[in-house]
């Protein structure tokens, strides 16, 4: 099974943006709900009884069970039947945020990661369609639910083949983007090791040194930029929290820093294509190995 994952940026109008931002705020009310609901059944468990506090307790009934991603989805089940702000978002999207959930608890107590936080309106930033319509894609333009026909910078080609999966709406600092995730049934074969052998050794003074001698520096684009990023920080140490200037000025913030991290992602792919390329021989290596 080979999968791929592209990225390309979305086109939304007005309505658009509107259904993408409600959608969001939903999923973070979800979010923080069921933590909530997490959190507080873990700490009716851990007060022992001879020593509860004196001001106030707040105590779960025995019979209550875990409120594990299950418990949940058939909560939030039920409760789509009477709220409406929960019917007017995708069913699959929201258990999604409970999968989500789930998956970081687990990480959690497995890979020792902290605990999970509360999301405000610009911590939640994405979320998933995990199933996709047939024929959803047609030149630059998908249909999502609930969204519609909606149009995407197609930067490059979907391969033949691949069956769409899910897609990811992502919210940056620069516009929307969408993560389509597509997948082939096919057995990839093992390929035999062929060509120039290249050994590469990731450093602390230099990025990288490779077996044929060649030392790569750190690009250092954070330090570039870091008298402009620092002079906007120490402005937003002003504002009033709350405040549309407030707001502004962490929108250009957000924007320098997905800036720094495009120049290194692009610095990146340019650098692994460059080390994929064959090794070009001088005249003088190749008559040598000729002879």
């Amino acid at each position: 099974m080979l999968t791929l994952t592209y990225e390309f940026k979305l086109i939304p109008d007005k309505r658009q943006i509107e259904v993408i931002e409600h959608t969001l705020n939903v999923c973070r009310s979800v979010w923080n709900y069921a933590l909530r609901e997490r959190k507080d059944w873990s700490k009716s468990r851990k007060s022992p009884i001879n020593a509860c506090s004196l001001i106030q307790e707040y105590i779960i009934s025995p019979d209550v069970s875990y409120p594990n991603y299950h418990n949940q989805a058939k909560a939030l089940t039920k409760a789509k039947k009477t709220n409406d702000i929960l019917k007017s978002v995708n069913a699959q999207v929201l258990q999604q945020v409970l999968r989500t959930l789930d998956r970081a608890f687990a990480d959690m107590q497995s890979k020792k990661l902290g605990f999970p936080r509360f999301k405000n309106k610009y911590r939640m930033r994405s979320y998933v369609y995990p199933q996709m319509l047939k024929d959803c894609v047609k030149g630059n333009q998908i249909k999502l639910p609930q969204i519609g026909w909606i149009k995407f910078r197609k930067s490059r080609e979907i391969p033949n083949g691949f069956e769409l999966k899910q897609a990811r709406i992502v919210r940056k600092a620069s516009g929307y983007f969408m993560m389509l995730s597509m997948q082939l049934d096919v057995s990839i074969p093992d390929v035999p090791f062929h060509g120039h052998p290249l050994g590469i050794d990731v450093g602390l003074d230099k990025f990288l040194a490779t077996s044929d001698g060649e030392l790569v520096d750190r690009p250092r684009f954070l330090n570039r930029l870091h008298r402009k990023l620092k002079l906007l920080q120490r402005r937003l140490r002003n504002k009033q929290k709350g405040s549309h200037n407030r707001h502004k000025l962490n929108q250009k913030i957000a924007r320098l820093h997905q800036r720094i991290s495009d120049a290194r992602k692009d610095w990146h792919f340019k650098l692994l294509c460059r080390l994929q390329r064959p090794q070009r021989r001088t005249e003088e290596e190749y008559t040598v190995l000729v002879v």
